[in-house]
């Protein structure tokens, strides 16, 4: 079993999660405008990809985009990591293959903690993605703790380019944002994925082993 097999109910029966789907997470967030290259850029992006259609497309052109725009944003102060293996606890079925994480450290060669978002690009199916980008953000956790790095949130995003639902846990609490942020409110969306890594700007202190 890998990320891609688990769904929704099966992440909470696994593994004892509690999920909570009725509140507005990030709504106090407030926008945070793009400057107007990068704005462009993914605009036009944005029309290539809807004009091939597929899921890699989406994830290349669009997700990819706005999340390099991320790491720029920070001074490149964040590692970002795309298809990169989370192998955790392949027992558990904790182990495959993520669209994109998002993690501490400046860049490096291979994913190192703590990590702080998660984010899986489907063409159209948001929903049934919940498992697989849970699943993930749960292997994110156990990564972080086994570190000592005292990161205990993790942030996780289902997109399909064009719509963002964002989702967070904390030990055995998934939390789905009710708000589902359309393409369209990218200063919206730019501002909840700078909100979600600004612990990466301070390093926590580490944890006693």
């Amino acid at each position: 079993m890998a990320y891609s097999s688990f769904t929704l109910t099966q992440v909470m029966t696994q593994f004892a999660i509690t999920v909570d789907t009725s509140r507005d997470l990030f709504g106090h967030i407030a926008p945070v405008p793009l400057g107007a290259t990068a704005r462009q850029s993914i605009q036009d992006n944005l029309q290539l990809a809807l004009l091939i259609g597929n899921e890699k497309a989406r994830s290349e052109f669009i997700v990819a985009q706005v999340l390099g725009e991320l790491w720029r944003h920070t001074n490149r102060r964040i590692s970002l990591f795309s298809g990169a293996a989370l192998d955790v606890d392949p027992a558990d079925g904790l182990n495959g293959v993520c669209d994109f994480l998002v993690g501490r450290a400046p860049q490096l060669p291979e994913v190192s903690p703590p990590l702080f978002v998660v984010v899986e690009a489907k063409k159209d199916d948001i929903q049934g993605a919940y498992g697989q980008c849970g699943a993930e953000m749960l292997a994110a956790l156990r990564l972080n703790a086994r570190s000592n790095t005292g990161v205990e949130t993790i942030y996780g995003c289902v997109t399909t380019g064009t719509l963002w639902r964002f989702l967070r846990m904390t030990s055995t609490q998934l939390d789905i944002d009710v708000i589902e942020y359309h393409i369209t409110q990218l200063d919206h969306i730019f501002g909840i994925l700078l909100f979600m890594v600004a612990a990466a700007l301070t390093p926590a202190a580490p944890r006693a082993a």
